[in-house]
């Protein structure tokens, strides 16, 4: 695998933004990607330093991109810049122009922890006829019940949607998207959640929001908070889960 760290101007951000990237050296075209969202207090290099996701990802022979959103919500911001458009729209076309990516949809993936995991529900729902499949591990899945919480996010939250009141019945809302979902190009949906973590009740709140609605998906949960040691293990689950591993 070859790692990138890769820097370019964004005209959707109207400024340098870096990215890190690992491509696989052994596949010579077509490369199946996944688009790997950080947390709301991590960066674009936290999978690469606190995982093994480039070991799951040289096994399964896809190529990962690791963007930096800041603490944005990857929400085109109401106090901000459009991360959301940044990394659904611009940071596609960019890496599968300058890398050997697919693009074909079945090929295109995205996943996330917390903030992260928020971020690619968000995304893969809102642009089904880009990504095929989504991974949220450990997410911020139902937004409305923390927009105003007591969590120290009220802030960021207020830069990034506005009056958060008014969340519930919006885009912004990975619960209203299930709801309301129409098409046919649903994305499979991973998802995985400690049973110590404090964003559980959110997971069960999306869990049973989705029976029912005619999605490909997988939950899974085991032992764990909101922590490292869970991702590490459920990250190579969710890879696994996007190229039909057993």
């Amino acid at each position: 695998m070859a790692f990138f760290n890769c820097y370019f101007k964004s005209d959707v951000l109207g400024q340098d933004v870096c990215f890190n990237a690992v491509i696989p050296e052994k596949v010579e075209d077509n490369i199946k990607t996944l688009y790997l969202l950080h947390g709301l207090s991590d960066n674009h290099t936290a999978w690469e330093r606190r995982s093994s996701v480039e070991r799951y990802a040289m096994n399964a022979g896809i190529a990962l991109i690791m963007p930096n959103v800041d603490r944005s919500f990857y929400t085109d911001m109401k106090y901000g810049r459009n991360f959301y458009t940044y990394v659904s729209e611009e940071l596609v076309d960019y890496t599968r122009k300058v890398f050997r990516l697919s693009k074909k949809r079945e090929d295109t993936f995205i996943a996330g922890l917390s903030m992260g995991g928020y971020g690619a529900f968000k995304i893969a729902l809102r642009n089904s006829d880009t990504f095929s499949a989504a991974a949220s591990l450990s997410g911020v899945l139902d937004i409305s019940a923390h927009a105003d919480s007591e969590l120290n996010w009220k802030s960021d939250a207020f830069l990034a949607f506005g009056e958060t009141d008014t969340l519930e019945g919006t885009e912004e809302s990975v619960i209203t998207l299930i709801k309301n979902f129409k098409g046919e190009n649903k994305p499979r949906i991973y998802q995985a959640c400690g049973t110590e973590d404090f964003l559980y009740e959110d997971n069960k709140t999306f869990r049973e929001t989705i029976q029912g609605k005619g999605f490909d998906y997988v939950y899974e949960e085991g032992p764990g908070s909101h922590e490292w040691s869970f991702w590490d293990k459920y990250i190579e689950r969710a890879i696994k889960f996007f190229v039909n591993e057993k």
